[in-house]
């Protein structure tokens, strides 16, 4: 029988975990430079909660879908399939590990409904829960699927969303994650969020001066961040920022800023989910994630 003494601290525990569940959490981009690291050394930081591996730049209108990782493995040779147990264990920390579709620069986009009900099979089969002989990270079930669709057209994404949200009757869920840029509505994947399908919208606000942070002025970020957080059904919103002044052209937040008057002004709202950063890569030279962890 349970003394009294035990009972309490259970319920302590209890109660610390659920009121640490309103706290955010960190998305990382993980692949696109050889140089930060392995994906198991990634998720070893204990910095993040989500790792987007990117990318799949190529699908959609007939062509054969191809992985590109940069410098970490030649999917060509399927040198990739190693990665399938850092995947594990990643998830094995809790950490939920997406694949991103897309990219700033990559061969993609969605000819038809018809078109998009075979990228979601392919990444279903491939990626997912499905069965491929030639599953390009190996056997792992990845958590789901981010679109980082910067290009293209903006027609289907929703019934891409539609049909890979349907593979989560299949007993686990296909989680589903966005980066669109910060000006609303996003021009490719706005249709697309309005399904309320997506459980993680991390949106960038970098490169995009009209509603990013500039040197001491939150205003146009926070006017931005109020119309997302409140236009879009997605579960959970985070600020996307570049893990240093060398990761994107403009938008970088630094940390006292970040911490002192960004942070504060927007994690009020509910739908606040904590914060993505780009890359792994940027983050490994400025140290960005773990200066910020405690307060995100």
């Amino acid at each position: 029988m349970a003394t009294k003494q035990s009972i309490s601290l259970a319920f302590l525990v209890m109660l610390v975990m659920v009121m640490g569940s309103d706290a955010g959490g960190i998305a990382i981009y993980w692949g696109q430079n050889g140089n930060e690291g392995t994906l198991a050394e990634t998720c070893a930081t204990g910095n993040y909660e989500f790792v987007n591996i990117a990318f799949l730049p190529t699908f959609g209108n007939g062509q054969t879908p191809m992985i590109n990782l940069a410098g970490h493995c030649d999917p060509y040779t399927n040198g990739c399939t190693g990665l399938s147990s850092d995947i594990k264990s990643c998830q094995a920390k809790g950490i939920k590990v997406m694949l991103s579709i897309g990219g700033g620069a990559g061969s993609y986009y969605l000819t038809s409904k018809e078109d998009a009900r075979q990228v979601a099979t392919y990444l279903w089969n491939n990626f997912l829960g499905g069965h491929s002989s030639s599953r390009p990270l190996g056997p792992a079930v990845l958590d789901g699927i981010d679109f980082d669709i910067e290009g293209g057209t903006n027609q289907h994404w929703d019934d891409l969303a539609r049909f890979l949200s349907a593979y989560s009757k299949q007993g686990r869920k296909v989680y589903l994650t966005a980066a669109p840029q910060c000006p609303f509505p996003d021009a490719w994947v706005g249709g697309a969020l309005k399904t309320g399908l997506f459980d993680y919208v991390w949106v960038q606000f970098y490169n995009n001066p009209p509603c990013q942070y500039s040197s001491g002025d939150a205003v146009n970020l926070e006017d931005a961040w109020k119309q997302w957080t409140s236009s879009i059904p997605a579960g959970k919103i985070f600020l996307g920022l570049p893990a240093s002044p060398a990761a994107a052209g403009s938008g970088f937040v630094p940390v006292p800023d970040l911490t002192s008057t960004v942070l504060p002004a927007i994690k009020g709202s509910a739908k606040y989910g904590g914060v993505m950063l780009w890359s792994k890569y940027y983050d490994d030279q400025s140290g960005y994630s773990k200066a910020i962890k405690s307060h995100v």
